[in-house]
């Protein structure tokens, strides 16, 4: 029988399979490494708001604490933003015809309210109950960073559904009391770790792990 393909023909055929192969882990690795970059989770990332609000002034500066503008944070499962009565419960006295505090004047006198930008944008199927976390001893740092230290606030944390998994299995280190929730840079008391705070935590307000990560706690 006459030979069909050249003497050449399985080199090149076991060339073209290990192309292939070679090719499939890049694209896999590539994958993995894309969707946990800072390009796809946002972390970092500032976005543009109608006025460029410093919290380094605000918190870092003056002192002013998160309820004070996110009123929802202890009874809603969305913090809220501030409105502009909030803005101009100060502002009316202070800084009264600063340019950057155009639009909030604009949104009194119009009776409209500012359109504030999303930051921290979880997608449509993620159920997350932000009233719940600052309840049980989750600080605001730990989701939102050092703001106090941000002239424009920027997304700290990746937000992906592997950074919360890590907090529902172990959630003690990432526990506070509850007077220090909103507490900027808190430490535990001297001679005891993060762990055994939030250890102490979860017994006090009958936290278990058990069913924290099944899916209909974050998918609903």
């Amino acid at each position: 029988m006459a030979q069909r393909f050249p003497p050449h023909a399985n080199v090149l055929a076991r060339a073209v399979l290990l192309v292939l192969a070679v090719g499939a882990a890049v694209l896999l690795s590539g994958g993995f490494l894309f969707v946990h970059s800072d390009g796809f989770t946002g972390e970092g990332r500032v976005v543009e708001q109608p006025v460029p609000f410093s919290h380094a002034h605000h918190v870092g500066g003056l002192g002013i604490g998160c309820r004070y503008c996110h009123a929802g944070t202890e009874r809603a499962p969305v913090a809220g933003m501030p409105s502009t009565e909030t803005c101009m419960t100060c502002h009316s006295q202070l800084w009264t015809e600063a340019e950057m505090l155009r639009p909030v004047r604009a949104s009194l006198r119009l009776d409209r309210p500012l359109r504030w930008n999303r930051l921290h944008d979880l997608a449509d199927y993620v159920y997350f109950d932000h009233s719940v976390h600052a309840a049980q001893g989750v600080g605001c740092e730990t989701c939102h960073g050092r703001v106090d230290r941000m002239p424009l606030t920027r997304q700290a944390a990746p937000l992906t559904m592997d950074w919360c998994l890590e907090c529902h299995r172990d959630p003690a280190p990432r526990l506070r009391p509850p007077d220090a929730v909103y507490a900027m840079g808190w430490q535990p008391p001297e001679g005891q770790s993060r762990r055994a705070v939030g250890a102490a935590v979860m017994r006090a307000r009958g936290i278990r792990t058990a069913g924290l990560t099944d899916c209909w706690v974050c998918h609903r």
